[in-house]
């Protein structure tokens, strides 16, 4: 048999933090079944949320659940109708205290699970696997990872026999325990079969000690309530989407003004032209007298 370990796992207490916070004492297994019910009736809840990851932390008598998605606007739903759902939901299903929190990821096209998300979904759309594979290497690439592996397994493009295919670009050094090495298995539901993908992203090497809180990296937060983000983010259509459509709009006006100087400089200048015929009583060219009388 292989000996594969977990990357995340193999990186546990070195690099990467645990995904459930908490003392277990005598009721360890029932907390784990919990945070098990709670992870898996997320992923169904909300599966057109882009949700990488479920971070649970207990107190006493209260569970705090921290989301982090790509599209908090979904999650949140119209002035926070749809988390106030969730935790409600959420208090049926553990019969204890629930607080929501929600955290957006800022650049999804580094995020293991939803890049094998986005690959499964493809591949479910009939999308050729290749195709799928190679595009995302290209975007993930583009985004500034340092290296990128991808593998599906299965049967691919539909034939009869399962097997196994994998692309890869730039770094990933499995051992290096400081290399920060993001893993994450999707399954795509194809008519003909399960289709798995497993994708590998490293980010660079980890130095020094590095806080191993399970929030790290998160940037906005939604409260208890699922109210907005502080600093209203892009995805509720806040400050900072408007500031991105200015810069956009900004940038492409100023597209027009260098289009426009490029056409007065094509505007042909001073430049003498060759002996007057017919062609000098043609209009425009700036200052430039016609062109030769026979062409």
């Amino acid at each position: 048999m292989g000996q594969k370990a977990h990357p995340i796992g193999n990186r546990l207490g070195i690099i990467k933090g645990w995904d459930s916070n908490w003392f277990g004492g005598n009721h360890y297994a029932d907390k784990l079944v919990e945070d098990e019910k709670i992870r898996k009736y997320l992923s169904a809840r909300i599966n057109k949320g882009g949700v990488s990851k479920v971070v649970i932390e207990r107190t006493l008598k209260r569970i705090t659940v921290t989301i982090h998605t790509a599209r908090p606007g979904i999650v949140i739903g119209k002035g926070g109708a749809e988390v106030d759902k969730i935790k409600e939901e959420l208090k049926k299903l553990t019969k204890k205290e629930v607080q929501i929190n929600i955290f957006e990821i800022k650049r999804p096209e580094l995020d293991a699970q939803l890049v094998a998300e986005g690959i499964a979904k493809q591949l479910e759309a009939r999308i050729s696997f290749r195709r799928a594979m190679k595009t995302t290497i290209a975007s993930t690439m583009r985004m500034g990872a340092e290296g990128i592996k991808v593998m599906t397994s299965g049967r691919l493009g539909g034939a009869e026999m399962a097997r196994s295919e994998q692309y890869k670009e730039g770094r990933i050094p499995l051992h290096t325990f400081r290399a920060d090495i993001d893993y994450a298995l999707s399954e795509a539901l194809t008519t003909y079969g399960k289709i798995g993908v497993k994708v590998w992203i490293c980010k660079g090497e980890v130095y020094g000690k590095r806080d191993l809180s399970p929030n790290i990296g998160g940037t906005s937060s939604a409260s208890g309530k699922g109210g907005r983000p502080e600093g209203a983010t892009a995805g509720f259509g806040g400050r900072d989407g408007g500031r991105g459509g200015n810069e956009r709009g900004g940038d492409r006006r100023g597209g027009g003004n260098d289009r426009n100087k490029g056409g007065n400089n094509r505007g042909g200048g001073n430049r003498p032209g060759g002996p007057g015929g017919p062609g000098g009583s043609r209009p425009g060219g700036g200052n430039r007298p016609g062109g030769p009388g026979k062409r």
